[in-house]
């Protein structure tokens, strides 16, 4: 179902794919809409390594959750800072790609375990994250992606 990379010298193992996944904070989540457009959207996240899934947070309404709804089918694509080394105008960085189902997480305390672990990746101040909990931890909604095929690559920006 999913192709072999063309540039298979370039591929990341599977470890080195989960790492950045693990350290980044940031990707672009992708959803089919019922309209049939690709939706691709900016979004924080957690890899959760006692599942090896990746989760979400966002509001219970809007395109995103219709989209789930409509298809379950997701892709999601992280990338790593990367690194010039001397004398070089180019980037050098990694990029994966992950391919999955998403759905839609209805245990509310792991919705809110899930939020206070996106939280930590960007504030370590745990009386602001119980704070920001209580008041929005009623409306939120988590969401978990089931990884069915994961790649990546090295890449040099040139």
């Amino acid at each position: 179902m999913f192709g072999k990379m063309r540039r298979f010298k370039q591929q990341l193992t599977n470890e080195e794919c989960i790492e950045v996944l693990k350290n980044q904070k940031r990707g672009v989540l992708s959803l089919l809409g019922e309209d049939g457009y690709p939706y691709g959207l900016p979004i924080n996240y957690v890899y959760c390594e006692e599942s090896g899934t990746i989760c979400f947070h966002g509001s219970k309404d809007g395109h995103k959750t219709d989209a789930i709804r409509y298809c379950d089918k997701a892709s999601f694509c992280v990338y790593d800072d990367g690194y010039r080394n001397d004398g070089e105008w180019y980037l050098n960085f990694r990029s994966i790609i992950v391919f999955g189902r998403i759905k839609i997480i209805d245990d509310h305390d792991r919705a809110l375990d899930i939020c206070r672990r996106i939280m930590y990746k960007f504030i370590d101040d745990n009386e602001y994250t119980e704070n920001e909990i209580k008041k929005h931890g009623n409306n939120v909604q988590c969401l978990e992606l089931t990884v069915e095929h994961i790649t990546g690559k090295r890449i040099k920006e040139k």
